[in-house]
């Protein structure tokens, strides 16, 4: 009898052909510079929220008037690029097949948009408050893959991977640790 987390010579040829440093790095290279971008156009629409304030804008939400700005381009995007695999693969009718669940996909669907949205609204209430930009959303960046990473370690996702996977993981875990130290002191040099 096989064991759970271990895998059947297919599984494991599917695994390494899978397996792409080269994809891997440029995937994550471009992830890191995009999530810049978003960082780069909150700073950017600070004269948004200034003027929002002018206007009688609550300043612990006056972060939101950019996120409407800046989230139309994410949401611009990702619809046409569902829409161009709508049309490629054929599925426009999945959005009614009543073969599928659709309350559930819906209702699923609504709750991790709302969840993906709350991190940002309470992000940009927690930037008003610090007021330290950049290393606000360094800072945000950090919990996220902290978090993700602990709830993983928690939850045994990583249960079965080999000890020097494990040793990466914890490294990646102390280095993202370290740089929110060094973060803070260079905030408290100021």
């Amino acid at each position: 009898m096989m064991k759970e987390n271990e895998l059947s010579d297919e599984e494991k040829k599917v695994s390494i052909k899978e397996f792409s440093l080269t994809k891997g790095l440029i995937v994550a290279t471009i992830s890191g510079l995009l999530s810049a971008c978003f960082n780069f156009g909150l700073e950017a629409g600070k004269l948004m929220a200034d003027h929002a304030i002018l206007k009688g804008c609550d300043p612990l939400f006056q972060n939101n008037v950019i996120f409407i700005v800046v989230l139309w381009g994410g949401f611009t995007t990702n619809f046409i690029w569902c829409m161009y695999l709508n049309f490629s693969n054929k599925t426009f009718g999945d959005y009614l097949n009543q073969k599928s669940p659709l309350k559930m996909n819906y209702l699923f669907a609504a709750i991790a948009g709302s969840t993906w949205f709350l991190q940002f609204f309470f992000y940009g209430m927690g930037e008003s408050k610090l007021g330290n930009g950049a290393s606000s959303w360094i800072l945000h960046m950090a919990t996220i893959i902290l978090t993700s990473n602990v709830w993983g370690i928690y939850f045994k996702e990583w249960q079965g991977v080999s000890k020097n996977t494990m040793r990466t993981i914890l490294s990646g875990i102390v280095v993202i640790l370290l740089s929110v130290i060094i973060v803070g002191i260079g905030n408290s040099l100021n």
